[in-house]
């Protein structure tokens, strides 16, 4: 089974500015602002989220749709391992925002020389690890290790992301809500399928006119139960291939902390966000142990 493709079909409607549907989107169609953009922060829920989806370049066609179905990134950098930084010789994403899943397939080196890898994946109401390389537990390849307790925290970095965060904030409606922070326009939504977990995101509220320098995440804070999460992103950027450049912009930089632990420094070297083909199907043995969450 093909984990992750580029396909010519995909890479037309990219081009063309339409999208490849699934059975579950979260993709969502956001009203045309009706509003002029300003420099003064907050303002309705429709023309926020209108603005920060339209400066990453998610909105796409006549219809100004979000047309951002799938994520592929990679980069550079330092993770947490057992409380340990570990320097990154590998870190590879894969994310389909319609049908929610992502995996994380990484490898680094401890300070001691020790070599770690690990392939971590959350899709739907599961959560695992593939031993075997991608696709690992499926059709007898490889096997997949089932991770229950690690589903709060992956889920939350899948709708905490860049790109995560305003598709979460579409679809929760009016449980979004929009305030002002210090002369910056906040976002607070609910993580999907993670009961009590809440996100505010704080948006740049640098010059309209900039690449992502306003109404883009800058933070993304993250409170489930007594676990507080951060996300911050910068240097966004098209990080495409020269040759398939899309406007598409995603932080050059993410930094992902836990009080004062930093689980995640990474400097993104490169994304593929022409609605490559990614899956992350559930494999026999995590279902058969159960989901995480109760089913929606």
């Amino acid at each position: 089974m093909s984990i992750r493709l580029l396909t010519a079909a995909a890479a037309v409607c990219v081009a063309l500015g339409l999208t490849v549907h699934g059975p579950v989107s979260a993709q969502q169609n956001v009203p045309k602002s009706a509003a002029k953009e300003t420099m003064t922060p907050g303002g309705t829920r429709n023309d926020v989220l209108y603005f920060w989806a339209n400066h990453m370049g998610m909105l796409r066609g006549v219809q100004e749709r979000d047309s951002i179905g799938t994520l592929h990134y990679m980069g550079t950098g330092t993770i947490s391992v057992n409380g340990q930084p570990c320097r990154l010789s590998r870190y590879d994403v894969s994310i389909n925002y319609q049908v929610s899943g992502m995996r994380v397939d990484y490898a680094c080196t401890l300070s001691n020389g020790q070599n770690f890898e690990e392939t971590q994946v959350v899709g739907a109401e599961y959560a695992w690890n593939e031993a075997g390389g991608p696709g690992a537990g499926l059709s007898g390849k490889g096997q997949a290790v089932p991770m229950k307790a690690a589903f709060a925290e992956r889920a939350i970095r899948l709708w905490a992301g860049a790109q995560g965060a305003v598709k979460a904030a579409m679809m929760a409606g009016e449980n979004t809500k929009i305030g002002v922070e210090a002369n910056k326009t906040t976002v607070t939504y609910p993580i999907p399928r993670v009961a009590g977990a809440v996100a505010k995101a704080t948006l740049f509220n640098g010059p309209i006119n900039g690449l992502c320098t306003r109404n883009c995440a800058e933070r993304v804070e993250v409170r489930n139960g007594d676990v507080v999460t951060e996300f911050s992103y910068s240097n966004y950027a098209d990080h495409n291939d020269p040759e398939e450049q899309l406007d598409a912009f995603f932080p050059g930089r993410i930094v992902e902390k836990r009080g004062t632990a930093t689980l995640l420094d990474l400097t993104v070297t490169r994304t593929q966000t022409a609605n490559i083909y990614i899956v992350v199907p559930v494999p026999p043995a995590v279902k058969n142990a159960g989901p995480a969450v109760a089913q929606p």
